[in-house]
């Protein structure tokens, strides 16, 4: 059983989805700090509050922080258009594959043949 945990671990895929879990977390709290230093103080200047985080009403008991919501869409935001962008500089910088032509075998020849003559006969 290690031993199938050891070959599992070492798989490649298991390795890249490691390196980008830990790659989009430390590219969330970029990106939180982005939103919270740079951009919220900027639409701050429109709308009169540079905090959103600090916007809540309340009904009864009940608290509703649509501030800190309306700050999680501006980061979800951000970060989709951030990875839009390097999505988007990856697939220029890699070579495009260049598509082979589909060689039949002997055996798909033959039967082609077969088809061909049948068409014939009709």
């Amino acid at each position: 059983m290690l031993k199938e945990f050891k070959e599992f671990i070492a798989r490649g895929n298991v390795m890249d989805l490691a390196v980008g879990v830990i790659i989009g977390a430390a590219f969330t709290s970029i990106v939180k700090s982005l939103v919270d230093n740079l951009i919220n103080p900027l639409i701050g200047i429109f709308l009169g509050q540079i905090d959103f985080s600090n916007l809540v009403f309340k009904i009864g008991d009940a608290t509703f922080k649509y501030g800190a919501f309306i700050n999680s869409i501006i980061n979800f935001l951000i970060i989709a258009f951030v990875v839009f962008l390097l999505v988007k500089c990856v697939n220029k910088l890699m070579p495009k594959k260049e598509e082979q032509p589909i060689v039949p075998t002997k055996e798909e020849q033959y039967l082609q043949e077969i088809v061909d003559i049948l068409k014939k006969k009709a």
